[in-house]
């Protein structure tokens, strides 16, 4: 006999999102004054800065802190020639993830344990705590202890996508699972001292955001299709995310657009069964939820993809009054897609795709109801 059984759906029902208080894009060019005294230097640095597609981006330290020389903030986190070590960065990774975090599970839901949470996904790779920051947050919203939790740690900008397939999962496997998915990062506690241009262009992108999304079966929202990763061979060092005594070290290698807009090119033309567009022409999809890890990668996936210029514009919002935030920038957009989204146009396709160290793609497809 043919098994008839058909797994349940996954829905992102609803996403909170939230942001610190203090817009420190600006101020960062403050920063930079002191590391950049190469004339040729900074003026890369600054034509480079007016492109980026930036116009804010947010923070807990204060924008003083980002300032000139003698301009820091009263417990001077980023004082020239004396920047915080990796352990003072972690005190505030500690004291601030879970406020911004519970700042988004509040804009999703201020009694988000009245929803009957059954599983904690957290997803961050900007800091370290112990209990984590799972367990922080089930105390300090009263959600049922005995939620299972989860956390994925250290996988950088696509770990957004990750968190979506746990709960992808979970809820195929148990179909009244409703679960808790958390992205908080805090980027900009780990700024590096330098007097290479390219890594503070790196530095440039970097923003401070979390979100909470509630994933069940019940169907609103965004119905989770399928996931598929895909790896470039020979990348492997284009991105990395080391720690240091002064933080965590980013190396976001100038190479990576480029080699992440020849391999999508390789892949619109490949157009079978087993690569991310999964055999569809891009044409098919309607929605276009593209990690925004900077304007120079979005413009690779326009290129390559030869999508239409307001396809990514989602993505390219955010970008422009958040900057990158890591894991939770791709949460950051699909929220803007459900909050844009009309009774009147009925069920949309899209696929999703983060990048991040590997170099590697992580992909979805959904549907917007």
């Amino acid at each position: 006999m043919q098994n008839s059984f058909a797994p349940a759906a996954a829905h992102i029902n609803a996403i909170g999102s939230a942001v610190p208080p203090h817009d420190v894009h600006a101020a960062f060019h403050g920063l930079v004054d002191h590391m950049l005294t190469d004339r040729r230097s900074r003026a890369i640095y600054e034509r480079m800065a007016r492109r980026c597609g930036i116009e804010s981006r947010y923070s807990f330290i204060e924008p003083t802190a980002f300032g000139q020389a003698g301009a820091v903030n009263a417990d001077t986190f980023y004082r020239p020639n004396h920047f915080a070590t990796t352990a003072q960065r972690m005190e505030r990774y500690e004291q601030w993830a879970p406020q911004l975090a519970l700042q988004a599970i509040d804009e999703l839901d201020d009694d988000i344990a009245s929803q009957g949470i059954t599983h904690v996904v957290v997803a961050s790779c900007t800091g370290f705590v112990a209990p984590g920051l799972d367990q922080i947050l089930i105390r300090r919203t009263g959600i049922d202890p005995s939620a299972e939790r989860t956390l994925v740690g250290f996988m950088g900008c696509y770990a957004a996508v990750n968190a979506l397939r746990l709960a992808h999962h979970i809820v195929r496997s148990t179909p009244e699972a409703r679960v808790l998915v958390v992205n908080v990062e805090l980027c900009t506690l780990h700024l590096q001292e330098t007097h290479e241009v390219d890594k503070l262009l790196a530095m440039l992108l970097f923003s401070d955001g979390a979100t909470a999304a509630l994933i069940t079966a019940e169907p609103k929202g965004i119905a989770l299709t399928d996931f598929r990763a895909a790896a470039i061979p020979g990348s492997d060092d284009l991105i990395t995310w080391r720690i240091g005594d002064q933080g965590f070290a980013m190396h976001l290698d100038g190479q990576v657009p480029i080699r992440i807009g020849e391999a999508l090119d390789r892949e619109r033309h490949r157009n079978d069964d087993g690569g991310i567009l999964r055999g569809r022409a891009t044409t098919d999809y309607d929605l276009w939820a593209v990690h925004a890890g900077g304007r120079s990668i979005l413009d690779a996936v326009e290129r390559s993809l030869e999508l239409p210029p307001a396809a990514l514009e989602h993505s390219r919002t955010v970008l422009r009054e958040k900057g990158n935030m890591s894991s939770a920038t791709l949460m950051f957009v699909l929220a803007r897609m459900l909050a844009a989204r009309r009774p009147d146009e009925g069920r949309r396709s899209g696929i999703g795709m983060a990048f991040g160290p590997g170099l590697a793609a992580e992909t979805f497809r959904f549907d917007l109801l």
